[in-house]
């Protein structure tokens, strides 16, 4: 199942309502076992980003839902697609 990693930054109305944080991701964690995808690990983080965000599933389902955290307004988001070293070895031993 393909990896993906999502960098969150609040937004405005995501830093006010900041003590609702714990509580909106039990509601995305909700959404996306709903949607068929598994949420490995999430951390609140210091630095560029404050949520980061570790999920395998379909492609998507994963883009589908950062769609609909992004439309609820607390959140912006990055989403990346991770490989694991096995993935990766496949990828570069079909290079030419």
């Amino acid at each position: 199942m393909p990896a993906f990693i999502t960098l969150a930054n609040f937004t405005e109305q995501g830093a006010r309502g900041i003590k609702d944080s714990p509580k909106r991701y039990e509601a995305f964690k909700a959404a996306a076992e709903a949607a068929g995808v598994t949420v490995k690990s999430a951390h609140w983080t210091t630095g560029a980003y404050d949520i980061v965000i570790v999920s395998e599933g379909p492609e998507d389902a994963v883009l589908t839902l950062a769609l609909q955290t992004a439309a609820l307004g607390n959140v912006r988001t990055q989403t990346l697609r991770g490989f694991t070293a096995a993935e990766m070895g496949k990828l570069v031993a079909a290079m030419k």
